[in-house]
C-alpha cells in the first residue's frame, strides 16, 4: 500500500510572496523545486494546462528532483474542453489558425491538421518524464460543460485514444457525470477506458461539481483531489481560483474524518495520490504536510 501526498503545483504566486513555505535562499525555480522535492514524493503539474510546456523544461524537472519523485502532468486546457487563448500556443501555430470570430476558441474550432499537431507536440513534452520514469499519471480534468451524453463520452474517449501509452487520470466536473443513477455506468466507462478514478473533495450541490465517489477503476492507481471546501466562492462571480475559490484551509478534523477512507482506497490500489489543489498562499503545503502525519508517512 503506497500513499503519496502533495500539492497541485509549486509555483504559484501567492505561495511564493507569503514566504511561509520555501526558505529565503530558495531564489531560483531549481531551488523551489529541490526544496519541494525534499519535503513530499510528488506534485502536480499546473502550468501545463495553461500552456503545452518544452520537453527542455520536463528535462529539468527530472534531473532538479529524486529518482523516486514522481510528476502528474495536467492536460492542455484545449484539450479538456476550455476557451483557448491564441496567445498561448507556438507562434508558428497561432500562424495556422483559421480565421476567429471571437478572442478565445474551442477544440472543435480547429481543423484536424492543427489538433493532431498539439497532440503530438504534448505528447512529446512530456517524454522526458517518462523516459525518467517520473510520470505518474496525465490530469485530464474535463470542463463543467463536458456533460454525461453522447458527445461528452466520445471526447472523453479520444482522448484517451490520444494519449495510448500513457497513464491517465480522468476528473469530471459535472454533476451529471455522478448522479445517482449514473455513478456506475460512469464508473464501468473509466474501468473500460483503462483510466484512474479521481476522488473529489470540494464544495457539493453545484452543477458544476461532483461529490466524492470512493471508487478506483485501475488497479494500479487512484487519486484524491482536495479542492476546498469553499462553498460560498465556488460560483461567485469575478472571482480569481487561488486567492477565492481554492482559498480554504483543512480543519485537522477534517483531514482526520477523510482518513478512513483514504486508508480503504489505498488497500485497492497499488498507488494512491492525494493533491492538494487548495492554492492560496501555504495553505496546500500545510495541509499536506498534516495529512502525511495523520497517515504515518513523516
Amino acid at each position: 500500500m503506497t500513499i503519496l501526498v502533495g500539492t497541485a503545483s509549486w509555483t504559484d504566486k501567492s505561495l511564493i510572496a507569503c514566504k511561509r513555505f520555501y526558505p529565503p535562499d530558495a531564489k531560483t525555480a531549481e531551488a523551489r523545486l529541490r526544496f519541494y522535492a525534499s519535503r513530499f514524493p510528488m506534485v502536480e503539474v499546473d502550468s501545463s494546462y495553461y500552456a503545452i510546456p518544452s520537453s527542455a523544461n520536463s528535462q529539468l524537472w527530472a534531473e532538479r528532483t529524486p529518482a523516486d519523485f514522481t510528476f502528474n502532468v495536467k492536460a492542455f486546457r484545449l484539450f479538456t474542453g476550455h476557451q483557448t487563448s491564441p496567445s498561448v500556443l507556438h507562434k508558428d501555430l497561432q500562424d495556422a489558425l483559421p480565421p476567429l470570430s471571437r478572442s478565445v476558441f474551442y477544440y472543435r474550432n480547429l481543423p484536424r491538421e492543427l489538433i493532431d499537431e498539439l497532440w503530438r507536440r504534448f505528447i512529446e513534452a512530456l517524454a522526458p518524464l517518462q523516459q525518467a520514469h517520473k510520470l505518474t499519471a496525465v490530469h485530464f480534468q474535463f470542463a463543467p460543460w463536458v456533460v454525461r451524453n453522447r458527445a461528452g463520452h466520445a471526447h472523453v474517449r479520444e482522448c484517451v485514444e490520444r494519449m495510448a501509452g500513457h497513464p491517465l487520470a480522468v476528473e469530471f466536473r459535472h454533476a451529471s457525470w455522478f448522479t445517482e443513477d449514473a455513478v456506475q455506468s460512469t464508473l464501468d466507462f473509466e474501468r473500460e477506458l483503462g483510466v484512474a478514478h479521481v476522488v473529489v473533495d470540494g464544495p457539493r450541490g453545484f452543477s458544476n461539481s461532483v461529490p466524492a465517489v470512493w471508487a478506483h477503476t485501475n488497479p494500479q492507481l487512484a487519486i484524491l483531489r482536495l479542492h476546498g471546501r469553499n462553498q460560498e466562492a465556488w460560483n461567485r462571480k469575478g472571482v480569481s481560483a487561488a486567492s477565492d475559490r481554492f482559498n480554504y484551509d483543512y480543519s485537522d478534523a477534517e483531514l482526520q474524518g477523510l482518513t478512513p477512507a483514504i486508508v480503504e482506497l489505498a488497500k485497492n490500489v497499488q498507488v494512491l495520490q492525494i493533491i492538494f489543489n487548495n492554492n492560496h498562499e501555504d495553505q496546500g503545503q500545510r495541509n499536506a504536510r498534516t495529512m502525511m502525519e495523520r497517515l504515518g508517512l513523516v
